[in-house]
This record gives C-alpha cells, sequence and structure tokens, in this order.
C-alpha cells in the first residue's frame, strides 16, 4: 500500500509576540478574560498540529508523538490530531495504538475520507500480525473502512488505491474478488486514469493475463509520466522475472522525482530486492534523507533502516550502525532499528 497522501491545508500561526499580545488585550477590553484567554488557546492549536506535522514528515515520531498527546490530553476530540497520531504510530510500526488513534479520529472526523483510509491501512497493518481468527475480524473491518474512505471521496485517489489492492489480494470471504476491482477501476477511470491503470494492471496480473497487466501498467505511466508510476511498473517486471527491464524502469522513476521524494525510496527498495545497482539505491536512499522532500509516506526511520541493512551487506557495519542509531534518535521505540543493531 502504499502510502500517497492528500496535501491538507494546515494551518499556521507562530506564538502571539509581545506587541501582539498587548493589541489583543486591547480588544479584549470589553470580553471577559475566559474568552480571551479561549482565543489565544485555539491560536495555539493549529501552530501546535503545524508542528506535529512537520515532525512526522521529517521522521521525528517521538516528537510528534509527544506533541500530539499533549493537545489531545486537553482537547480529547481534536481529529486532526488522532488522525496525526495514528500516522505517527503507523510509521513507528506500533499497530495497536495507531489502531487506536484511527479510531478516536474516525469518531472525531466521520465524514473525513483521509481518516477513514488511515482506519483501513492501521487494521491491516494489525492484521497482518494476528491469527487467522482475528485477522478474519479485522480484514472486514478493512474492507468497511476503504468502502467507506471511497464513498466519502471518491476523488481520494490513495483511498481508491488502498480498496483496489484489497479487492484483488483478499479472499472472497472477507470481501475481496478481482471484478470488484474492474467494477472499481471502471469507476474512477474518467477522474483518476493512472489508478484506474494501476488497478487493472494488478487484477490481470491476478488473472495471469499478462498481456493486459503490461499494457496497463503501461498506459498508467503514460497518463502523466509520474515516478511512482514506473515503480508499479518496475515492480511488475520483477514479479515477471524481467529483471533488465525492470531496472530500466526503477532508474526512469529515479531521474523523473527531481524532489527526490518518496517514490525514489520504493525504487532504491525494488533495486535492493533485486540485488541490483546497490550503489544506485545506496544514492537514492541518502538523497532522499539529506533531501526536504520526506514524508511518511516513506517514513525516515524506515528508510534509515533500509539504508543501514545495505551498508551492512556491503561490509560498511559502522555505517550501518550510525544508520540504525539515527532511526532510534527519531523513534526510540522502533522495533526494526533495535533488531537490526542486534544482528551486526
Amino acid at each position: 500500500m502504499c502510502l500517497k497522501m492528500s496535501g491538507r491545508p494546515w494551518c499556521s500561526a507562530e506564538g502571539l509576540t509581545a506587541l501582539r499580545l498587548i493589541l489583543l488585550i486591547a480588544l479584549c477590553t470589553s470580553l471577559t478574560l475566559a474568552a480571551c484567554g479561549a482565543e489565544t488557546r485555539e491560536e495555539r492549536v493549529p501552530a501546535a498540529l503545524e508542528n506535529a506535522h512537520g515532525a512526522l514528515m521529517d521522521g521525528h515520531l517521538d516528537d510528534a508523538i509527544r506533541s500530539l498527546q499533549t493537545t489531545l490530553a486537553s482537547d480529547p476530540k481534536n481529529g486532526e490530531a488522532c488522525l496525526l497520531l495514528c500516522r505517527s504510530y503507523y510509521a513507528e510500526e506500533h499497530e495497536d495504538e495507531a489502531v487506536s488513534a484511527c479510531e478516536a479520529a474516525v469518531q472525531a472526523m466521520p465524514r473525513s475520507s483521509e481518516a477513514w483510509d488511515w482506519m483501513g491501512r492501521a487494521y491491516g497493518f494489525k492484521a497482518n500480525l494476528t491469527g487467522p481468527v482475528t485477522g478474519f475480524t479485522l480484514a472486514r473491518k478493512v474492507k468497511d473502512a476503504f468502502e467507506t474512505a471511497v464513498a466519502l471521496d471518491p476523488h481520494n485517489g490513495a483511498a481508491v488505491n488502498d480498496l483496489g489492492e484489497f479487492y484483488i489480494k483478499a479472499p472472497a470471504i472477507v470481501g475481496g474478488g478481482n471484478e470488484k476491482a474492474v467494477a472499481l477501476a471502471a469507476s474512477v477511470r474518467a477522474t483518476l486514469p493512472q489508478e484506474a491503470h494501476r488497478i487493472d494492471g494488478l487484477a490481470a496480473e491476478k488473472r495471469k493475463d499478462y498481456g493486459t497487466a503490461d499494457r496497463e501498467f503501461k498506459a498508467a505511466v503514460a497518463v502523466a509520466n509520474r515516478p511512482d508510476a514506473w515503480d508499479d511498473l518496475g515492480a511488475y517486471y520483477i514479479k515477471r522475472g524481467e529483471a533488465d527491464a525492470a531496472v530500466e524502469a526503477l532508474n526512469k522513476a529515479l531521474a523523473l522525482d527531481k524532489n527526490k521524494g518518496p517514490s525514489i525510496v520504493d525504487a532504491a527498495s525494488l533495486l535492493d530486492q533485486m540485488q541490483r545497482e546497490p550503489k544506485i539505491a545506496l544514492k537514492a536512499f541518502r538523497e532522499y534523507l539529506a533531501g526536504d522532500a520526506k514524508s511518511d509516506a516513506a517514513p525516515v526511520v524506515r528508510a534509515d533502516v533500509m539504508l543501514g541493512k545495505l551498508l551492512a551487506s556491503d561490509g560498511d557495519v559502522s555505517g550501518a550502525k550510525i544508520e540504525f542509531g539515527d532511526a532510534l534518535k527519531l523513534a526510540s521505540g522502533y522495533a526494526p532499528a533495535r533488531q537490526a543493531l542486534q544482528q551486526l
């Protein structure tokens, strides 16, 4: 699943300067002190959320979680804070906490497509770590959450992708089905053509119609020549055993992403999976971590661990330790980094 989130407009507010505070007091002479205090608190909340969002994007998960917990202690029904907390826990791979925070988010914002989409992701992550009985129950919740997200906003490309993948991968007993994925793709083809072609490609691959799958993944690329579409094409070629074609597609993804955002992490991880072009993969991980386009679509802590493992496999144990240590500085409870350190 991939994580491709919408750029929600975050309010921005800095702390009141002394001059602004004086002006505020002057304007509030006809109001109660309680009312003035409430207005000041309301200005601080968007600033706190903006700061937490920035910390999440930059991978400072401990900081983001602390900030959001402080906000929620005084405003427990703040849906945006709950959603950011869910995303922070999800990035840190703490499934139970992510589920709880997302449940609170959808309770506070029942009409938010984004909150329901993250709810489905959190349920799905937990389902992958549980036994068959619990996993069965959670799988149905995943389906319901993704379907709700798409129903609330059919233009939410991330939710459409998530629901399409669920239909293709899940068995019919929990609501999956290739025909459902094809119908979903048809319903969004006019408004979300890249997502529609991608889902049709995955569905064709599932039914082993590889000619159609190849055409659909290439059609997704042709929509806007986006790096993530080239990543999808590269991943398809890997599964088909076409290594050279996969490397070519992934190199195009890397070249197209001028901002060095999450798509280059996907490309680098796929190259690493193939054990091809390790120097290119190393360069991509480092460019992402050094750049300004970081996102929880490719959590920094995971990129640190992937880079560290790649360095370790190349014999650079000291470099690997630095990367694993950097991940733990950002997220002290990130188990994959701690496990990677222990395995060195």
